[in-house]
């Protein structure tokens, strides 16, 4: 008889890592810590780990050594054992010594904030070299202040053994480490400049080609990538999670009467948006800065809809945007009731109500967006010579064509035309509107 003896089966799929969330409710009615706690629930399952509990404790202020009190500190150790957390996640940014101290005192489970947190979703989700080049600066910009003397592993190359290896010797381990960070981040700043210099010519050639440019801005997963698609058809990854695009995405955006703009998708905003992501992110978000109208695209189902208004406000503020045309759009008003969209339109009287998954309002969208299009527009009759064929492509791409008929000397358009391109129209103006 022959014994078959079977292997154990084991799973190469690492274990999914178990997280505790800290909150301190400072009595912020705009955000509440439950509110806030929910949203680092998500991010934290966005980044594929699994929330067991959260802690939370009302402070006016962060307690300076530890964020929050020393007996909450025991109370999340404790917790840290009983239901064996591997991280232990802050709803806000520690400094540096909150974060080596709760080291100290919770000992068994990494201890981050939500900043890194952030930072790891970013990592996760960077598809593009800028992208992830972008990353890697906020990463290092992050790591330097937070050097303690225990990031060997950026120092484990540095030096060869023999001549010359004991230059520098006398330098603290801490001192090499930041040396190196430092160094890194200037070489990545010298990549970035490069990636940067290639997107600002693409950007410069779209403002010398006069296209009214619109940018969709909004709180993360209010729906932008999933409107560019309606509009435009583009296709672009659009997932139900935090933060699942981050490059972004320009498409060309033709209106019923023929005008083309150009679309762009942008990184979405959050509370608490880390600084050195803002910075880092400069160039993709240079997109908004540029452009002539923002689409401000707000999830109408949100619970803090409001907060993540004014949240995405104060970053269009923080990076030079605000003073830009905005329409108000909110998204998903498929999932609410005709009593909740009376309330939303007595509220916001001047906004836009749509479903980039249904198409419901996308009609009445693409009119608003004409009309501001339009708005600085000069209506001119005028009449192309047939051998003037790429200003008649001129007139179908750029401007608006009210009428168009032919005649033997050319073709006869009345035309709405952008400010930009008079000057090319004005040769061939009709004398009863020359006036």
């Amino acid at each position: 008889m022959i014994f078959i003896v079977k292997e154990p089966m084991y799973s190469t799929e690492k274990p999914t890592e178990r997280a505790l969330l800290v909150g301190i409710d400072r009595g912020d009615a705009e955000w509440p810590v439950e509110e806030s706690l929910a949203e680092l629930q998500r991010l934290v399952e966005t980044d594929g780990a699994e929330v067991v509990g959260s802690v939370s404790q009302r402070l006016k202020r962060a307690n300076a050594r530890t964020f929050i009190g020393s007996g909450k500190v025991k109370e999340v150790a404790t917790a840290v054992q009983t239901l064996s957390v591997d991280v232990v996640i802050f709803d806000d940014e520690l400094t540096p010594s909150q974060q080596s101290n709760l080291e100290k005192e919770i000992k068994g489970a990494k201890i981050i904030d939500r900043t890194a947190l952030i930072l790891d979703i970013f990592a996760l989700h960077a598809t593009s070299r800028e992208g992830r080049l972008q990353v890697r600066l906020a990463q290092s910009q992050y790591l330097l202040p937070r050097l303690r003397g225990m990031w060997s592993h950026l120092a484990s190359n540095r030096m060869g053994g023999g001549v010359g290896s004991r230059f520098g010797e006398g330098e603290s381990q801490l001192e090499v480490d930041r040396r190196i960070v430092r160094k890194r981040i200037g070489q990545i700043n010298q990549e970035l400049r490069k990636v940067q210099d290639e997107r600002d010519i693409q950007r410069k050639a779209r403002l010398s080609s006069g296209i009214y440019k619109v940018a969709i801005a909004g709180y993360t997963n209010a729906g932008k990538s999933s409107l560019l698609n309606a509009l435009t058809d583009a296709q672009v990854l659009a997932y139900d999670k935090l933060f699942a695009t981050l490059d972004s995405t320009t498409r060309r955006f033709v209106l019923p009467e023929g005008r083309e703009l150009a679309l762009s998708d942008t990184v979405g905003f959050i509370q608490k948006l880390p600084t050195t992501l803002i910075e880092a992110f400069k160039s993709t978000l240079d997109e908004i800065v540029n452009a002539n109208l923002i689409l401000h695209l707000v999830d109408a189902t949100a619970q803090q809809r409001e907060a993540q208004m004014l949240a995405v406000t104060e970053v269009l503020e923080q990076i030079g945007a605000h003073h830009i045309p905005q329409l108000l759009v909110f998204n998903k008003v498929d999932e609410l009731s005709a009593g909740e969209k009376e309330v939303l339109i007595g509220r916001y009287p001047q906004a836009m109500l749509i479903s980039a998954l249904t198409r419901e309002g996308i009609p009445t969208l693409i009119n608003r967006i004409e009309l501001a299009a339009n708005a600085d527009s000069r209506v001119m009759n005028v009449c192309l010579p047939f051998s003037q064929g790429a200003l008649v492509g001129l007139a179908h791409e750029r401007c608006s064509v009210l009428s168009e008929s032919f005649t033997e000397e050319g073709t006869v358009m009345q035309l709405s035309v952008p400010q930009v391109y008079v000057s090319r129209f004005l040769p061939y103006q009709l004398a009863q509107d020359s006036a």
